[in-house]
């Protein structure tokens, strides 16, 4: 996977990134030429599987591209729920931007087929950039209840127990950082289990961050604190009574050992 997304990176450097405001035309175009990319880099390179079902040879009623323009369009809209935008809007009044359409149990298994191309455009093509200033916390992705995780067979052996600031739940975790912008420029998906702090510690997390990023006290470490102002990274969070301030002490430490010098 990451030889693919290098490879990917490498050929679409060159891609415009896409605008927020854009209509479903310009999405749409400017996806479908980075899924055509994708197909030149994984041909030749997909896994087949042995089994004596035969090979699905008729083309699909709807593209991948359609259904990932559907996905963001849900996404950049008010509806609660994508049944509800697909069937009262996309299917009734979106007939010249889609002319074919499916019904919602198969768009439904459309959208897993191309869960793993829109997941890497969304990451090397519409993300934000960085300012300097930015915003760092996590969301729980609940995948059911937290009493009914033993028995979901959804995310088996993926799917973990967790806790956030509103509760314990089952599922994952969305790591997410925002520039002063409000515009995604990082996120990561982990289990529910794994502490905010070790998704920030690690050196890909933060390889293009600088500034001043903010958090909770959920990101509250020394360790980490003093890991990313040696990389020029000042991480501000909200300190309890009984805690120093870290930044005063790291600045003053910094001036002291520059003047011993």
């Amino acid at each position: 996977m990451t030889t693919f997304i290098a490879i990917l990176i490498i050929k679409l450097n060159h891609k415009t990134r896409l605008i927020p405001d854009t209509n479903p035309v310009e999405i749409f175009y400017i996806e479908d030429e980075f899924r055509k990319e994708i197909e030149k880099t994984m041909e030749g390179r997909r896994l087949t599987k042995a089994t004596s079902k035969n090979a699905r040879k008729r083309a699909f009623t709807m593209f991948d591209g359609e259904a990932i323009t559907i996905m963001i369009m849900f996404r950049q809209s008010r509806y609660r729920d994508i049944k509800s935008i697909y069937i009262t809007y996309i299917q009734l009044y979106c007939k010249c931007d889609f002319p074919e359409t499916v019904s919602f149990n198969r768009f439904a298994e459309l959208q897993r087929k191309a869960l793993l191309p829109m997941t890497v455009f969304l990451q090397l093509c519409c993300l934000g950039k960085y300012t300097g200033i930015s915003i760092i916390d996590s969301a729980p992705g609940r995948v059911c209840h937290i009493k009914r995780g033993k028995s979901r067979k959804v995310f088996k052996g993926l799917a973990a127990k967790g806790k956030s600031a509103i509760g314990r739940f089952f599922g994952f975790k969305l790591h997410l950082v925002v520039n002063d912008k409000g515009e995604i420029i990082k996120f990561r998906i982990t289990q529910a289990n794994v502490d905010d702090r070790e998704a920030l510690n690690d050196n890909k997390s933060h390889e293009k961050l600088f500034g001043k990023p903010y958090a909770d006290k959920g990101y509250i470490s020394q360790n980490l604190f003093e890991k990313l102002f040696i990389d020029n990274i000042r991480l501000i969070t909200k300190i309890s009574r009984n805690m120093k301030n870290a930044l005063s002490a790291c600045t003053i430490k910094s001036s002291s050992e520059k003047y011993l010098l």
